[in-house]
């Protein structure tokens, strides 16, 4: 288990699907002045967390980002629970669980359906089964069973995750958030949707701009993962820490 007194600073990093590619940009420039305690992330901000966390350099995770295979990960084909497969996420989740392998302290949140409650997962808890179930978007994949029950994406009722790092004890956050147009804030209150307490002070970094449509958070091109990547850059150069 993490010690609570350890985590005064975490990184948190918004779900998104491919938008999230922004956050390596931010994360490029931030890296120079802020360095965490602890990372924590929901969704796709999860799988750029652990990568972070295993030493990804920004570099890395532009050119895992702009590979192909990252858009063969949402294939069409209906099932029970909604319509994409299964298997090339559980594919793409072994695949980075085994390329990185966290270097510093690491979260991400799951939630379990039916009940929608939220989990934390960290440290040596996190399987290959915790990185797709933390991707598997609720009525697109299925969920993912581990241990008798099942999970879907941590992003369902909080993109981003700043509960869970106050919950792990960090006191200051810088908060990389993609999921910031009206639509997604009012989605998050209709899910009930999990938020920090006054005591977590947060630097909150979003997108200057729009970053594209639904379609464009779930269907690859490079064009696009360039761009988000050059925004978050510019965006995350105007911080002050």
């Amino acid at each position: 288990m993490y010690s609570k007194d350890h985590f005064h600073n975490a990184l948190v990093l918004s779900a998104g699907g491919l938008w999230t590619a922004w956050e390596i940009g931010a994360w490029d420039i931030l890296r120079t002045s802020f360095q965490p305690d602890i990372i924590v992330g929901a969704s796709a901000g999860a799988w750029n967390g652990w990568a972070i966390a295993g030493g990804a350099s920004p570099d890395d995770l532009a050119r895992q980002w702009a590979d192909p295979a990252i858009g063969r990960i949402m294939q069409f084909g209906l099932h029970r629970a909604g319509f994409l497969r299964g298997t090339p996420l559980h594919d793409a989740a072994r695949e980075v669980f085994q390329r990185f392998r966290p270097k510093m302290p690491f979260a991400l949140t799951i939630v379990e359906v039916p009940s929608l409650r939220s989990h934390i997962v960290h440290g040596e808890q996190v399987t290959w089964k915790h990185l797709a179930a933390s991707c598997a978007i609720p009525f697109g994949f299925p969920p993912v069973e581990i241990d008798g029950r099942y999970f879907v994406d941590g992003g369902f009722r909080a993109g981003l995750p700043l509960w869970a790092a106050e919950e792990l004890g960090a006191r200051r956050a810088v908060a990389l958030n993609v999921l910031n147009t009206p639509g997604f804030r009012l989605l998050h209150r209709f899910l009930w949707g999990r938020s920090a307490g006054p005591g977590l002070q947060v630097t909150l970094v979003e997108p200057s701009r729009r970053l594209g449509s639904l379609r464009d958070a779930m269907v690859w091109t490079p064009g696009n993962v360039e761009r988000w990547i050059e925004l978050g850059r510019r965006d995350a150069s105007s911080v002050r820490m």
